[in-house]
C-alpha cells in the first residue's frame, strides 16, 4: 500500500502548479522530508524524476531543510542519469553555492565544496542539455571564487566547447566568460 507522499509524488506532474503544490507540502510536514529525499535520490524509484522536481522548489525556497542530506546529495550527483533529474539536481548545486558564498548562508564543508566542483565539471564536460550545463556553469563560477583553479577549468572548458553548442549555450557562455575575464 503507498503512503501518502508517494501518492502525492505519484500523481504530481512537470506542470509548476503541481510542483509548488507537492514541495509546499514537504515544507509543511518536515516529518516526510527524510521519505522524500530516499525517494528523490533513490535512481531505481519511478518517482524518483518527479521527486526531483520539487526537491528543488523546497530547497529554493527553505535551502536550510536540505543540510542534513547534502552528503548523500554528492554521492548521488554524479550517478544521476536522467536529464529530468539531472536539471533539478544542478540548480540545487547552484543554491547551494551561492548560499555557501553569502556570509549569512549555509556553510559547505570542503569536501563538499570539492564533491560538488567534481561532479559538476563532469557534466559541463559531458553531453548534457543545456539548462544543466548553464546551472553547473553558475555554481562553478561561485565556487571558484573561493578556489581560483575553478574558474581556469571553467573558462577552458567554455572555450573549447562553445562552438559545438546551442545559441542559448553561447549567449550564457558569452555572458560567463565576461565576468571570468575581468
Amino acid at each position: 500500500m503507498k503512503t501518502d507522499l508517494v501518492s502525492k509524488i505519484d500523481q504530481s506532474t512537470a506542470a509548476r502548479k503541481s510542483r509548488v503544490s507537492l514541495s509546499n507540502y514537504i515544507i509543511r510536514h518536515e516529518d516526510l522530508l527524510n521519505e522524500f529525499i530516499e525517494i528523490a535520490f533513490d535512481i531505481q524509484n519511478e518517482n524518483h524524476v518527479k521527486a526531483f522536481w520539487s526537491l528543488e522548489l523546497v530547497c529554493e525556497k527553505k535551502l536550510k531543510l536540505f543540510v542534513p542530506y547534502i552528503d548523500l546529495f554528492c554521492e548521488v550527483l554524479p550517478t544521476l542519469k536522467d536529464d529530468s533529474a539531472i536539471r533539478p539536481a544542478t540548480k540545487i548545486c547552484m543554491f547551494l553555492a551561492k548560499s555557501n558564498h553569502r556570509k549569512n548562508g549555509i556553510s559547505l564543508t570542503q569536501e563538499q565544496e570539492h564533491n560538488l566542483i567534481e561532479a559538476l565539471i563532469d557534466r559541463l564536460i559531458q553531453d548534457e542539455k543545456v539548462a544543466a550545463k548553464v546551472y553547473s556553469m553558475k555554481a562553478l563560477f561561485v565556487l571558484g571564487k573561493k578556489y581560483d583553479w575553478v574558474h581556469e577549468e571553467l573558462k577552458t572548458i567554455i572555450e573549447q566547447d562553445y562552438s559545438n553548442h546551442t545559441a542559448a549555450y553561447q549567449a550564457a557562455t558569452r555572458n560567463l566568460l565576461k565576468k571570468l575575464n575581468k
